[in-house]
Parts: structure tokens; sequence; C-alpha cells
């Protein structure tokens, strides 16, 4: 039988859907056979979304850490003390953003220390989070500043990929704005990237020698540099680079053509140049089952692909879909990388027979 793995889920903003999704999810029963969930948010505050909602009961088991959550529990970690009063649904509040904060520091602690096996995060408002101690973009820029260093000292980059059952989508730059691509889309970032998204669709979607397709940054792939020269100078040769390494990428496409002509099927993973061209495609075809995984780093954690959802809130119309699929994902990808650590670190002894020359053994081990 599988290891029951140790789950932790943020609050996230709560003024917005993040307790409906996650209580929905919850409902699941599927989820305590796989894991042990453990929110790092208050139990007062689920306790009133869950009255609100008229969701079905939830007994929720208050623990001061990781190591006394109960299996087939629902157990919290309260790292706020506020309770329904604090509470603006539908509105950003600097209130909110501390208590977004709150849970998202003391997870990511547990997560640095072992306590639990990986991380899932619900929405946040990356403007009302903003404080002293939390000045990125977002939960990937966050994330790469506490793990962006490797298990054998060497900085990991973080990528973000948004995946469903039906397509991966990584990004070259991600919460940068339009008027700065054109400095920030270099040849060797879109190598970088594509050696992480290789390596990750590997390790952590067990994949065999993924294919990877590359779009462009201008309209019509630059029209043979009349509309850009960056697929010509850039791209193309980062590309070719890639390829000179075994990864198998291609490319690169117009962004409109790939995505109309239904050509998405025929890759593992596709490389997007900026933040919009590949999130609005993919959320147009799967906003409702979609999960955010930052990869490339030590430790892994997924999300929801949507956001904070202030215009629904309370009304017990969110889906839990995505945070539910976010959940299984997450349980996968940990199990992947630990079939993968172990397999590579028990290579089979490989034979070589060269006609001509001596037969030889060698161990590559």
């Amino acid at each position: 039988m599988s290891e029951i793995l140790k789950v932790g889920i943020t609050h996230g903003d709560i003024n917005g859907i993040g307790y409906e999704v996650i209580l929905k999810a919850l409902e699941d029963n599927r989820i305590l056979e796989l894991c042990t969930p453990v929110i790092y948010g208050s139990s007062r505050i689920a306790n009133h979304y869950r009255k609100l909602l008229e969701l079905p009961q939830m007994q929720f088991n208050v623990i001061p850490s990781p190591d006394q959550a109960r299996d087939g529990a629902y157990n919290v970690i309260n790292v706020t003390d506020l309770n329904e009063s604090a509470l603006e649904p539908g509105k950003s509040s600097e209130t909110a953003g501390q208590a977004a904060f709150a849970a998202l520091e003391r997870a990511t602690a547990d997560l640095r220390d072992g306590a639990i096996d990986l991380l899932v995060t619900a929405p946040i408002n990356k403007h009302n989070i903003q404080s002293p101690l939390f000045t990125f973009p977002g939960h990937t820029e966050y994330l790469e500043a506490l793990f962006g260093t490797d298990d054998d000292g060497s900085n990991a980059r973080s990528l973000m990929i948004l995946f469903n059952d039906r397509m991966r989508v990584a990004l070259a730059t991600t919460h940068l704005p339009i008027s700065g691509l054109g400095a920030a889309i270099t040849r060797e970032l879109i190598l970088e990237r594509l050696s992480v998204f290789a390596r990750s669709l590997t390790r952590d979607f067990a994949i065999v020698n993924p294919r990877i397709a590359v779009l462009a940054l201008n309209p019509h792939a630059g029209e043979d540099g009349l509309l850009g020269t960056e697929e010509r100078d850039i791209i193309l040769p980062a590309v070719t680079d890639a390829r000179a390494k075994g990864i198998q990428a291609y490319g690169p496409y117009a962004a409109d053509g790939f995505f109309g002509s239904g050509n998405y099927t025929k890759f593992d993973g596709i490389l997007a140049m900026y933040h919009d061209q590949g999130l609005a495609p993919f959320k147009l075809l799967a906003m409702d089952d979609g999960v955010n995984f930052t990869a490339g780093l030590p430790v892994v954690r997924t999300s929801p692909d949507h956001g904070t959802g202030y215009d629904i809130v309370g009304q017990n119309i969110a889906s839990p879909d995505s945070m539910r699929n976010a959940i299984y994902a997450g349980i996968d990808i940990v199990r992947n990388r630990r079939r993968d650590d172990e397999i590579r670190s028990n290579p089979l002894r490989r034979h070589y027979f060269e006609k001509g020359k001596d037969n030889v053994v060698l161990d590559l081990s």
C-alpha cells in the first residue's frame, strides 16, 4: 500500500473562495484514503464558511504542528486568531493579506523541515499580501526565493506549469509587464526554461523523451522578420541549442494557429513566451480543472488555476474541481519523484557490444 502523504493546504485570501473550494474538495472521501490533509488557516473561519454555504458537517482536528495530524481526519493548524467578524467577503483587505501570508509562512517552514510532504495553496490577492516580508509578484517567485537551492547546492530555477489531462503549458516569463518582454526574452532564458521543463516532464510527470512545442513571441512568428526578429535571432537558436542537448523541442509556432488548429494535442508540453499568451488559451480550455504547478524546485507545490473569485464569494457556486485536482496532482508528483529517485539510485548494469572490438561491460551506476 502506498504511503499516506501529509498535504499542507494554505487557506489563501480569507475574503475569497479559498475556504469554499477547500471544504468542497475535502468532501471527496477518496482524498482521506490517499493523504492526511493539514489546513493552515483558522478553524473558526472554516466553520463560518461551512455554515454560510450550508455544506455538510465537518469535524476539524485542531493541532499545533503536522506531527500531531491524524490520518483520516481534517486537521487544522490555526495560524491566526481572527474570527468571522474580521471577514469582508468579496473585498480586498489588509487583514486578509496578513492572514494569507501567515498561512503561507508557516506552511513553507513546515515544508522545508519535511513536516509535510507537499504544499497546496489556495488563491491569494497579490496586492493585499504585500509587506516587508512578502515583496513578490506571486507564490512562484516567493517559493523560488525560499527553495531556490537544489539538493547539491546549485541554484534551482522555478518554472510555472499549468496543466490538466489534455495539456501542459509552461511560461518563459511569468508576472512581467508586456513592456518588459523585449529585454527579458533571451536565448539563454529559453534554453534554461526548456531544460527545466524537459526534466520536470520526465521526473514529475513520468513522460519518457517528452516533445515540447515552443511558441513565437510576435504575430505570425515574425513573418521572416517583417513583424519582429526575436523568432529568428533568439527563439529558433535556443530551440536548436536545446535539441543539441537531447531535448525534443520544436518551433517557434505562431500562438494563434497553434491553439486554433488543435496542434497543442500533439505535444507533451508547450512553452509560452509570456503569461497571457499561454494562460488565456489554457484557461479557456481548462478553467474548471486546471492545476498550477511550481516546477524546478526541490519541493512540490500545486494550486488551483483560478483566483480569489471575489465576485462569487458566499454564493455556493465555486467549483472545487481545480482544488481537488491540485491535491491529487501534488500527490502524484511526489510519488513520481520518489520513483524516479529510486530508479536513478539503482540503475541497471548496461551492456555494450561493438562490432569489431572486444566486448566490454560498463557499470554506469
